[in-house]
């Protein structure tokens, strides 16, 4: 259940009110005045001294979408547009995500004089309308900092036959980004948008030659390392999409930095070294993420460029006891399981109230998913996808096990999650328990998985213990590929995967049923698809359901 009462959602609000939060609204306040848009039109006395190079491959399909006049983003297509960013009837996250220009990389993909042209009149274009006018969702520092590094590392090839005209266009607007982040960098709220603000000055030092400068921002990327990544990689958000982004981020920097002849942090190489095998850890056979806490699956391919330019051969961790994790592989079957608590306050604007959720995978094919989190131009998904119920667990009188805000972040949580893993003869045991669901302090929840060391045998027991008796409901959200039917007078679910692997779901304890879903982990894509669920309630205060995954073929 999402806080509701207005006096509680002002109490939680108030909490993450800080004298730099008090500032940063006084100093955006001041950025919006014509005295910075006056100050902002100065140009810069000189060209960039060093050529920052960008590392990363763009989609040529998309560029030249974009090179025939229409804009294609987040599944949405806006046909004879040159300002995508006023786009109507689309989400703020929308609107700010192409304001940070990375589709300029498809249009370099695209490697002819027409993207060129076209980037240089969207530059333009945007200058024109956003470089002296404060529009909310396109100067957010995180939005500022991925627009400035962007055009910064496509400068070069933006220069191809550009007129003196727009160069100097492009450099002032690239001077008033960072003489904005510049001044809002220490007062910016914490989280992952500060490495991407650093990251945009870091860029900027480099190709000014300010030295200076460089050793006191890269200093503050230190701090943030230290801050927000946590002892066995993972990003303090717990999302594995951050995971993926803060790591090209980071490669992105020290590539800069080798190749201007500065020097590269302990802190900063430590850093890729830790999050790269956590990457790998949140991996299904697909190539993609698991969908934990904001996350979608990424792209493959993508995933797979920025691992191997990590340089880092780490292998992933089968427990992450830092960021609450644990990965039980056998045989092609792959589970992995949430047991940590909802990330801490002024990280957890995207945290889902998932605690003891889980995905299988097998090979290449996902079967048991949760929801994920929708990226695209409505809004309506926003606070759905964040529940308990979006995700594969048990939910208990239609609670969250954590309260979610309105808008993002959470309000009470559980006392405590915590796990124990054991292995003997290739066979996993994960027993985790969540005590104070939905900050109800007796209220427990137990979950006991168990995967045989052939991989074809799942088997798992949830347990809710309380004072009253209590309906409670466990899910298992199935990927949209996956075919299922119940049998047996409606006692167990065959499942059937594309390549045509066959398993069975039984379940004992409650009621199973098969009702609709929705999968949100593709970018932009809304899919149908149905969930297992089983349905209970405690008596004397206990309740348990017991459920099994096999496959056919192991099946006696």
């Amino acid at each position: 259940m999402a806080v509701k009462h207005p006096l509680r959602l002002i109490k939680y609000r108030l909490k993450r009110v800080n004298k730099r939060l008090i500032l940063f609204a006084v100093f955006s306040a001041a950025f919006r005045s014509r005295i910075f848009r006056h100050v902002g039109a100065k140009a810069l006395s000189k060209t960039p001294k060093f050529q920052i190079t960008d590392l990363w491959p763009g989609n040529v399909k998309q560029g030249l979408v974009i090179v025939e006049g229409d804009f294609e983003f987040l599944g949405t297509l806006i046909r004879d547009t040159d300002m995508p960013w006023m786009a109507k009837n689309v989400s703020d996250e929308w609107l700010s995500s192409v304001s940070e220009f990375n589709w300029l990389q498809d249009l370099h993909a695209v490697g002819t004089d027409a993207a060129r042209d076209k980037a240089r009149h969207l530059i333009s274009l945007w200058i024109d309308n956003n470089g002296i006018r404060w529009r909310k969702d396109a100067w957010r520092p995180s939005v500022a900092g991925n627009r400035l590094s962007n055009w910064i590392d496509q400068r070069e090839f933006l220069a191809v036959g550009a007129t003196p005209s727009f160069l100097r266009k492009l450099d002032t607007s690239i001077y008033q980004h960072n003489r904005f982040l510049k001044h809002l960098r220490l007062l910016l709220p914490p989280g992952f948008n500060r490495i991407i603000a650093l990251k945009g000055l870091i860029l900027t030092a480099l190709t000014n030659r300010d030295c200076r400068y460089l050793i006191r921002v890269c200093k503050h990327l230190d701090r943030e390392i230290v801050t927000q990544i946590l002892g066995d990689g993972g990003h303090i958000t717990r999302n594995p999409i951050i995971e993926v982004e803060l790591l090209r981020h980071l490669i992105d920097i020290r590539t800069a930095l080798k190749h201007s002849n500065e020097e590269i942090s302990g802190y900063l190489q430590n850093a890729i070294d830790k999050i790269a095998p956590m990457v790998r850890f949140f991996r299904h056979g697909d190539g993609g993420l698991a969908l934990f806490n904001g996350g979608n699956e990424g792209e493959g391919w993508l995933i797979d460029v920025i691992l191997t330019r990590s340089e880092a051969s780490g292998k992933p961790f089968t427990s992450t006891p830092h960021s609450g994790f644990e990965r039980m592989g056998a045989n092609r079957t792959l589970l992995i399981m949430d047991v940590g608590k909802p990330a801490a306050v002024g990280f957890d604007e995207q945290a889902h109230s998932g605690a003891l959720s889980f995905e299988m995978s097998v090979g290449k094919e996902r079967v048991i998913t949760n929801c994920g989190a929708y990226k695209g131009a409505v809004d309506s998904w926003g606070d759905v996808q964040r529940t308990t119920a979006a995700h594969s667990t048990v939910t208990l009188e239609n609670l969250n096990s954590a309260e979610l805000l309105p808008g993002g972040g959470v309000g009470i949580r559980p006392e405590s999650v915590a796990s124990e893993r054991r292995e003997a003869d290739g066979n996993i045991w994960v027993n985790a328990a969540l005590v104070g669901y939905g900050g109800q302090k007796k209220i427990t929840h137990d979950r006991r998985i168990y995967l045989s060391a052939n991989g074809g045998d799942i088997r798992g027991e949830d347990t809710i213990t309380g004072d009253n008796s209590q309906k409670f409901v466990a899910r298992f959200h199935l990927h949209p590929s996956v075919q299922s039917s119940l049998v047996r007078q409606a006692s167990s679910v065959l499942l059937r995967t594309p390549s045509g692997s066959g398993w069975r779901f039984r379940a004992s304890g409650g009621v199973i049923s098969l009702q609709e879903s929705v999968y949100l982990g593709l970018p932009g894509q809304v899919k149908r698809a149905e969930q297992i669920v089983i349905s209970s309630a405690t008596q004397n205060g206990l309740g348990q359901i017991k459920w099994a995954v096999s496959r056919l073929a192991d099946e006696i």
